[in-house]
């Protein structure tokens, strides 16, 4: 589960009971048929058309035409939004399009019921949920921050606040977020989880270990909570304290790339290479197209000596992601040792213009010792 699933995973928890009444369900049940409509159609068509061609081109154009007497119908038979409802009767009907998807119609909705209940803390949040489900992540934070200066004492909106941060790598504003979450609701363990990413890509690596731990007592089979946690000891360079949580969260949730590579990389850091290499062999058969796992399946070769092995893995890296400067580096020494002077020459020079365009990293992004 990568850091965007889980944003996606987090956002979309169920919030209250799925309310099986949506207008178009209820415009079905309410005896709108296809056929009746189509019928209706060919009647206008025939009777007050008169031109031939014109009365084929909408006979040909039914579908286009159904598509249009639907959505009038709907607009003719669906309640008026917000102002002819209780706040009640609206917060059901928003919750259920949050829910099953109609993203567009809760955006609607929920600005109909912001613009009628301004100091309303909870359509502020399902406003802000809904614009964060379509990408406008500026207006869910603004939205969110309304609703927790009316509500500060809801967890539920501290925690969507921070999944907005934490979308767009703002991860100071997300841990402050995440700690004002679980300060009110310390039960939550993916909370507590989002809160330890938050720490390690803040550089606050012992404080991350303490949320990992802490969401794993709460929930012992949490998705990837042993992963985190070994990612944690590993930026602490403790690495067989790594290992044995990566190999716990193997034998929990089996095989994925993400755990299988970070399995690799810290056998590798460790001088294991032989496991190392077995494990980050299976991790690009499971993601072909990952360039780390391929570049530290190379980097494994070289140091065990298999010079060949590790040219041909390091190009598959360097194709995978040309502008990743550490494929070159570990290139130019595999091809002295095969005794290609002039191609070493080659990769030195071109790890060096790649590394003068390489952005500084911190946190999780740590740059590599190549």
């Amino acid at each position: 589960m990568t850091v965007d699933t889980m944003l996606n995973d987090g956002m979309t928890r169920s919030r209250a009971k799925y309310f099986p009444s949506h207008r178009l369900t209820a415009a079905a049940k309410a005896g709108l048929q296809t056929q009746r409509v189509t019928a209706a159609l060919k009647r206008y068509a025939t009777q007050n058309l008169g031109s031939a061609a014109l009365k084929r081109y909408v006979t040909r154009s039914l579908p286009s035409l159904l598509i249009v007497a639907i959505s009038l119908f709907l607009t003719m038979t669906a309640p008026a939004g917000a102002q002819n409802q209780n706040p009640a009767q609206v917060r059901q009907e928003l919750l259920q399009d949050l829910e099953s998807g109609q993203l567009r119609d809760a955006v609607l909705l929920g600005q109909q019921a912001v613009s009628r209940w301004p100091r309303d803390a909870q359509f502020r949040h399902y406003l802000g949920v809904a614009y964060f489900k379509t990408g406008d992540a500026r207006q869910a934070q603004d939205q969110l921050e309304r609703a927790r200066e009316l509500n500060p004492k809801d967890s539920a909106t501290h925690f969507d606040l921070a999944l907005v941060f934490l979308s767009q790598q703002d991860f100071t504003h997300a841990a402050d977020e995440l700690q004002a979450a679980v300060k009110l609701d310390s039960g939550n363990a993916l909370a507590h989880v989002l809160l330890g990413r938050a720490y390690l890509n803040s550089n606050r690596s012992l404080q991350a270990v303490d949320e990992f731990k802490t969401a794993l007592k709460l929930d012992p089979s949490i998705k990837l909570g042993h992963y985190h946690l070994g990612f944690a000891y590993f930026s602490l360079g403790r690495n067989d304290e790594a290992i044995a949580e990566y190999k716990e969260e193997l034998r929990r949730s089996g095989e994925s790339a993400a755990v299988v590579g970070a399995l690799g990389h810290s056998l590798l850091a460790s001088g294991k290479y032989a496991a190392a290499e077995t494990y980050l062999e299976r991790g690009t058969q499971i993601d072909a197209a990952n360039p780390d796992v391929w570049y530290d399946l190379g980097k494994a070769q070289a140091l065990a000596g298999e010079w060949t092995k590790a040219e041909l893995t390091l190009r598959k890296a360097a194709e995978l992601n040309p502008k990743d400067p550490s494929p070159h580096y570990q290139l130019a020494h595999v091809l002295e040792k095969l005794g290609k002077a002039d191609d070493a020459k080659n990769e030195r020079e071109r790890f060096a213009e790649l590394k003068k365009a390489q952005p500084a990293t911190a946190g999780m992004a740590t740059g590599r010792d190549h």
